[in-house]
């Protein structure tokens, strides 16, 4: 959850709807969303707008998962590189080129 916290937190105060969770970090996004109220209310604190579920996710390249990554660093958390995926971990429904999934 911290994990998807930190991607929002990331995608809202820079507007980076370009960027994507990885495939394990999207469902802690998804479950805060289910708590409509209170995820409305955290976003509107938090950036003074809310932040839709509207990320890049048709694209989890291992270039786009350290770019995330890298910025979520930048902003001083922590990453979970387990949680991100490595290319051969594959983020589907992207193949990644040298993963089992491809």
């Amino acid at each position: 959850m911290d994990q998807a916290l930190s991607f929002v937190y990331v995608v809202g105060h820079e507007r980076a709807y370009e960027l994507a969770p990885s495939r394990l970090v999207d469902p802690g996004w998804h479950a805060f969303m289910l708590h409509t109220q209170e995820y409305a209310d955290w976003c509107e604190s938090t950036f003074g707008f809310f932040v839709h579920h509207a990320p890049n996710s048709k694209i989890r390249t291992q270039h786009l998962m350290t770019a995330v990554t890298g910025r979520i660093r930048a902003a001083g958390f922590v990453v979970e590189e387990r949680l991100w995926g490595a290319a051969a971990d594959c983020n589907p429904p992207t193949c990644c080129g040298d993963g089992p999934c491809c």
